[in-house]
């Protein structure tokens, strides 16, 4: 399989798994990792998504340019007649969180994929670039416009321009990744914090991020009322008084969702 998933306490882990091609997309890696967004948001046993890659040497290279040449239909049919641009971010938009494990190289989609990731850690040989200019291209996975919503412009540029990598401690320092562990740290690292979060209430922890993501392309003000919106949509649910009673109770809460 491209992309082997596993589900354990309400964590889903999924592996790229071309380690042969340094985990790089193929078309029926694409397809099957659109299979995997729809599954996450729709399949209620998952409350955290970690996605990293088979091996020790790479999370992903991006495109596989061997497989992947320019299909037949012109972009405007995949556009707009068909709603698929073909790119492999296309279906992302769950709003459960989403760790990235960085295992290695990522690298032109590889680093876009890991971008649109909530929370990025990387092992301590990860290297990270956007390096479609060496090859006559753009990122074209969101990588143009996420990045400097990331890291500084400058900066951004340096990376985007030169198509340069930098290491796990240069990304660090950058703000790319939150965190960087020893490659046997990764997944458990990664599993540590999907478990702390999948503990939270999930109707809580989903508004949350779409507070945030939201909040970032609005002003602050308006930001700030639909804070108040989102709060009073929570205020009575059942997870949050479950919260209240468990804290007074001196007990873990058992949050439904609800």
């Amino acid at each position: 399989m491209p992309i082997d998933m596993t589900v354990d306490n309400q964590v889903a882990v999924a592996v790229l798994n071309r380690p042969e091609a340094m985990n790089a997309f193929d078309p029926e890696m694409r397809e099957a990792l659109y299979s995997l967004w729809d599954r996450v948001q729709n399949d209620d046993e998952i409350r955290v998504l970690i996605i990293t890659g088979a091996g020790e040497k790479a999370f992903c290279t991006g495109s596989d340019l061997k497989k992947t040449m320019p299909p037949k239909e012109s972009y405007a049919e995949l556009l707009v007649g068909r709603n698929n641009p073909g790119n492999m971010l296309h279906k992302f938009g769950t709003d459960k969180p989403v760790i990235c494990a960085v295992n290695g190289y990522a690298v032109g989609g590889g680093m876009e994929l890991a971008l649109a990731c909530d929370i990025c850690i990387a092992s301590e040989n990860a290297k990270l670039g956007l390096t479609e200019a060496k090859i006559g291209s753009i990122p074209g996975s969101g990588g143009v416009q996420r990045l400097p919503r990331t890291i500084s412009k400058s900066n951004a540029m340096l990376m985007l321009l030169t198509g340069d990598t930098v290491d796990a401690h240069e990304a660090l320092r950058l703000g790319i990744v939150s965190k960087v562990v020893p490659l046997k740290d990764l997944i458990p690292t990664a599993k540590d914090i999907a478990r702390r979060i999948a503990g939270n209430a999930p109707l809580a922890v989903k508004a949350l991020k779409r507070l945030v993501n939201q909040g970032l392309d609005m002003p602050l003000a308006h930001a700030l009322e639909m804070d108040k919106y989102m709060f009073g949509l929570l205020r009575d649910t059942d997870d949050r008084i479950e919260g209240r009673k468990a804290f007074q109770e001196k007990r873990k809460p058992q949050y439904k969702g609800r």
